[in-house]
């Protein structure tokens, strides 16, 4: 019996390094025509309606580099609904496939989310400083917004990834 093909999931925030779902392997990946960038307001896990935080999505332009995850055949219904659950609780994400270079060589067609711009939780055209300002004031049932930039920040480098836009961002948080 021949063996079935594997599906790949491509992360760039807190799937990184925690995914939640069996993996056979995992390396750092990039993705080009979409970039990590603050700009998801969360009115739950890390802000109140009345004083939204913000938690990252990609966005179009640029690239990013994240983990690409390979699912055997067999865990990817199971792994696909746990995405959905995880990822489209208020549909801010669109569920997309994409091409993916993987760092180690080689390239796959990944599940991954990313930001709709028309949905009202979509938060464009924001500057450094409007951005700081926000996950300064973000505090939902997950914990204060500036921990959870923090704490991104913090597992990227660990992965050897330097996200720029992140950098200044965290440089205004602690100004």
């Amino acid at each position: 019996m021949a063996e079935q093909e594997a599906h790949w999931v491509f992360g760039y925030g807190s799937l990184m390094w925690n995914p939640g779902f069996p993996h056979r392997r995992s390396g750092l990946a990039r993705l080009a025509g979409f970039h990590r960038k603050l700009c998801v307001y969360s009115f739950h896990y890390r802000g109140k309606p009345e004083k939204p935080g913000l938690v990252f999505g990609l966005d179009r332009g640029g690239s990013c580099i994240g983990m690409g995850f390979e699912v055997a055949a067999e865990d990817w219904p199971e792994t696909r609904d746990y995405l959905r659950k995880r990822e489209q609780v208020t549909m801010v994400y669109r569920e997309i496939f994409k091409d993916v270079t993987l760092l180690d060589g080689g390239k796959v067609r990944a599940l991954t989310y990313v930001v709709d711009r028309k949905h009202a939780q979509c938060a464009r055209g924001l500057g450094d400083h409007e951005i700081a300002a926000l996950v300064r004031q973000g505090e939902g049932v997950a914990g204060l917004n500036t921990d959870y930039v923090h704490n991104t920040r913090a597992h990227l480098k660990a992965l050897g990834i330097i996200d720029p836009a992140l950098e200044r961002i965290v440089a205004l948080l602690a100004g």
